[in-house]
């Protein structure tokens, strides 16, 4: 039952968030206000199969509303960077970050199309006036926003002026060894990880 319960949730949450976007969706620069964090169409499809067991939370309900886009694109994009340790960067203006998409090096001006991209190893570069700041990241996260609002969250980075070329050579023969000689599958995707992760760096610091 349970089963059937969750299939017809999910048909009617499909249903109701296809109209949503085609009722809702903006095609300009005019103010759009924020949502609000709820998620009515999910609560009345699930009083509708479980009337008498209390709607679970979502998502949707712990998030906070999103910000207003503006009508004008600002001359700036406020840039949060953090790591699992640290903040990086908090609420700084800047004119530009490029960063290493999966999908090639992306570009992330003020007024930047809402997107989420996933981030492979290589050089994030924050540009500011004349002065450009490089970190090379292993991976993570940008989230850029209608707002000019870009969040990036990667799992390491390093300023790339603080990497050390030898050390980064040294690894890269290491892991190309590890690789010609490894017997498991486990073995040979470490092994791949690090000889990934070793060209990027070398390629950022040739770059």
């Amino acid at each position: 039952m349970l089963r059937h319960a969750a299939r017809r949730l999910a048909t009617t949450r499909a249903a109701a968030a296809a109209a949503a976007g085609r009722s809702s969706r903006v095609l300009s620069t005019a103010e759009v206000p924020a949502e609000a964090a709820t998620d009515s169409a999910f609560a009345e499809a699930w009083k509708k199969v479980a009337p008498n067991i209390e709607t679970p939370a979502t998502p949707m309900s712990l998030m906070q509303p999103r910000p207003p886009t503006l009508a004008a694109i600002p001359s700036k994009l406020t840039v949060n960077f953090v790591l699992p340790y640290k903040s990086e960067i908090a609420n700084k203006e800047v004119d530009m970050v490029i960063v290493p998409a999966t999908t090639g090096q992306m570009g992330v001006l003020p007024g930047h199309v809402s997107t989420i991209a996933e981030l492979k190893p290589g050089v994030l570069s924050v540009h500011e006036g004349n002065d450009i700041t490089k970190y090379f990241v292993s991976s993570g996260f940008a989230f850029v926003h209608a707002n000019s609002i870009a969040d990036i969250v990667a799992v390491e980075a390093v300023p790339l002026d603080q990497i050390d070329p030898a050390a980064v050579q040294q690894g890269l023969a290491e892991f190309n060894a590890k690789l010609g000689s490894a017997s498991t599958e486990l073995e040979k995707a470490e092994a791949q990880i690090g000889v990934d992760v070793h060209s990027a760096l070398n390629a950022a610091l040739a770059g």
